[in-house]
């Protein structure tokens, strides 16, 4: 281990932390009670873990770098509840998460990256491109900064806003050892979901984990033509590759994968469409969310009329296939991937 450069406190999972302790001489109990403080009780300076000594918490500030996302904004839905955040980050970038409260718990989707390089057409997360992408420790304090607003657990984390988190595999696998922990917050695998264009070796190398997390795949078409109007991922996978790895994950998982379609009008809501998906998915374990495009002003696309997706849903379920309209939430703020960051980016430019 490198003692020459900080080492990123939030970032290590237990087994990496206790290896720290040890290396600067510490016994492995201090392992468990800074653990137990940034990712349990979640304070935000290493000065409040008051049960150790003076001089180790100065060597620690010394030795450390110490992750607090710092709130520059939230939005909050008067429709539903939903709450949409904007955060700082240490190098001046900013990420937005979203806390969405349902019967069964609070929810939170985070960002993996600030901004992201796919360039998928109807998302307003990769106008700017990537600026990096996130350290575990910053993926975390999305969520323990929400549950400390709310002063409520977060029983369900959702890795699907900005960025595309397979495009940052490793820190998500850190991530996700840390979030599931018995030491941290100890959230369910099952509680889980990530989400991904379509990265088909990473796809895969997470299939063999075997890990009990949720796949979501964004799919958006159902012929690879289309795919590769909506989706530049698309010109370097090949749809049948990227279903072919979608198997493969439920193969060595037994997880059902979940395909988010959004639903874009006049463009992938067609009959020729649903036709498409019904031949793709047909006698598939999975689930499809039709989700409602949410219009951005830098593309011209709308949404589909009400009746067109209803009718769109029924014809996938009378196919066999479940499906569902994700319910709407927080229209009435910034509520699509990436515009509260983009809106605040370009009042940042203008200085307005």
């Amino acid at each position: 281990m490198d003692l020459t450069k900080k080492f990123d406190l939030k970032s290590a999972d237990y087994d990496s932390l206790c290896a720290y302790m040890a290396q600067i001489g510490e016994k492995k109990f201090r392992a468990t009670q800074i653990y137990e403080w940034m990712h349990v009780r979640h304070v935000t300076s290493i000065d409040e873990m008051t049960n150790l000594s003076k001089k180790l918490r100065e060597q620690l500030k010394e030795q450390c770098t110490f992750t607090v996302l710092k709130q520059l904004d939230v939005q909050i839905s008067k429709q539903d509840g939903t709450r949409k955040y904007l955060f700082g980050l240490a190098d001046g970038n900013v990420i937005e998460s979203v806390l969405m409260r349902y019967k069964h718990g609070n929810s939170v989707c985070i960002s993996s990256q600030a901004g992201c390089r796919m360039g998928c057409r109807f998302c307003a997360s990769t106008l700017d491109g990537l600026a990096r992408s996130l350290t575990p420790a910053e993926m975390l304090e999305q969520i323990y900064r929400i549950g400390c607003d709310i002063g409520e657990r977060i029983s369900n984390v959702v890795v699907m806003g900005s960025g595309e988190p397979l495009d940052n595999y490793d820190n998500l696998l850190v991530f996700i050892r840390m979030l599931t922990d018995t030491h941290g917050l100890n959230i369910s695998q099952r509680n889980l979901t990530v989400s991904t264009c379509g990265l088909v070796p990473r796809i895969r190398e997470l299939a063999d984990l075997k890990l009990q997390i949720t796949l979501a795949l964004s799919l958006h078409a159902s012929s690879q033509e289309k795919r590769k109007e909506l989706m530049p991922v698309a010109n370097k996978y090949e749809l049948a590759d990227v279903m072919a790895a979608c198997d493969y994950y439920f193969s060595q998982t037994g997880r059902r994968v979940t395909f988010e379609y959004s639903l874009v009008g006049g463009v992938n809501d067609t009959d020729a469409d649903v036709e498409g998906l019904c031949r793709m998915l047909k006698g598939k374990n999975c689930h499809i969310n039709l989700i409602p495009v949410n219009p951005i002003k830098e593309r011209d696309y709308v949404q589909s009329e009400r009746a067109v997706v209803e009718a769109f849903r029924q014809k996938l379920e009378k196919n066999g296939i479940n499906a569902t309209v994700r319910r709407e939430m927080g229209r009435d703020i910034d509520g699509a991937c990436g515009q509260l960051r983009k809106r605040h980016m370009d009042a940042a430019q203008t200085g307005t």
